[in-house]
């Protein structure tokens, strides 16, 4: 038998050799797949970016490429093929900026109000609204994290100072230093309302005196016509108490001269005084006080100190004699006729009397 037939299959050896061999290529390609990696696509060098093509990657922004690998810049941090910001880094600048607006704006605020606020003032400083830079970061130094590079630490105060720089005014000084101006606007939120308030009636004060003025007047108008009203009540009132003393006097003069009468002439003062003010009306002794200047002036009543029971009192008397008493009495008298005749004349219209009215004869004559 030939020996080159031995190495070729048979015909019974033929599906077994394609089944191996069937195997043996998904075995390799399943091992390439899962333990061999793929090669990966190289990032175009950074200054060839315009030109990238399918043997290479654009580089992202925010990131440099050097040999075909990338590195992102400083706060940002890889995430596949992009560079994103580092967001603990911005919000560590966020707080420093906002930190930075509060203390000078505050600064600047304390200044217009009282005239104060020279803790951030340097002394080559020449404006004291101006806070310089140097100065500010020496005050934030407190809130670096010590966990922090020192080259991230400096980044994220470039990034603060950049925005601080959009949010407020500044400018070189002669020595080259940036400072930092909190704006007008800004600063307005930072000042006391009773700064707010001082300021405000000093930009208005114009239009504020005419108005205050003329509350001015109507308040002294209201009052006074107040304490003419009020002066008008009181003297009717003492005029009324007064009138109604004289007649208490005048009768009791009276009563105290008829026959049987164990009625005294005169009348202690103070006794009349609280029979005739109402409980609210001794509270003002202004009011009884005229009514005994009046009562003084009268030459009708006497009046004197007497003992009353143990006790020093004034008294008032009235005079019967020259008295108008007589023609009083007499108007009363004639009052109370007219008012028994009406009254008899109004029942005698009610009840009219009947007269008999003659009767014609029975028979004639």
């Amino acid at each position: 038998m030939d020996p080159r037939q031995n190495l070729l299959p048979s015909k019974h050896d033929l599906p077994r050799l394609v089944a191996v061999i069937t195997v043996a290529s998904v075995v390799a390609w399943t091992c390439n797949l899962f333990f061999v990696h793929p090669p990966t696509i190289p990032f175009c060098h950074s200054s060839h970016d315009l030109f990238a093509s399918d043997s290479c990657l654009p580089c992202p922004s925010n990131g440099e490429c050097v040999d075909g690998n990338l590195q992102c810049l400083q706060g940002y941090r890889k995430n596949g093929n992009l560079c994103v910001e580092d967001g603990e880094i911005s919000q560590l600048a966020q707080n420093i900026v906002e930190r930075a607006e509060s203390h000078i704006c505050s600064e600047y605020a304390q200044f217009s109000c009282y005239g104060t606020g020279s803790i951030w003032v340097s002394s080559v400083t020449f404006n004291p609204l101006i806070v310089q830079e140097d100065e500010f970061w020496n005050h934030f130094e407190s809130m670096a994290n010590a966990g922090y590079e020192n080259a991230l630490y400096n980044y994220t105060k470039q990034r603060a100072v950049e925005t601080i720089g959009k949010l407020l005014e500044t400018r070189l000084n002669a020595h080259g230093m940036k400072e930092f101006k909190c704006p007008d606007f800004m600063a307005e939120h930072y000042k006391p309302y009773a700064c707010r308030i001082h300021q405000w009636i000093s930009q208005n004060i114009l239009l504020l005196l005419p108005i205050c003025a003329m509350i001015k007047q109507l308040a002294g108008c209201t009052t006074l016509i107040l304490k003419v009203c009020q002066k008008r009540r009181v003297s009717r009132r003492v005029e009324e108490l007064y009138n109604q003393v004289c007649e208490i006097l005048e009768e009791n003069a009276l009563t105290s001269k008829s026959v049987n009468s164990e009625c005294e002439s005169w009348v202690v003062a103070s006794r009349l005084r609280d029979h005739l003010l109402l409980p609210r009306e001794r509270k003002d002794p202004l009011l009884w006080k005229k009514v005994e200047e009046l009562v003084q002036e009268d030459s009708r009543v006497d009046i004197y100190p007497k003992l009353v029971k143990g006790e020093s009192r004034v008294v008032w008397e009235w005079q019967v004699e020259g008295s108008l008493s007589a023609s009083k009495m007499k108007k009363k008298i004639h009052a109370s006729k007219t008012m028994v005749n009406e009254s008899v004349a109004l029942n005698h219209q009610r009840h009219p009397t009947k007269k008999e009215e003659p009767k014609e004869p029975l028979f004639d004559r």
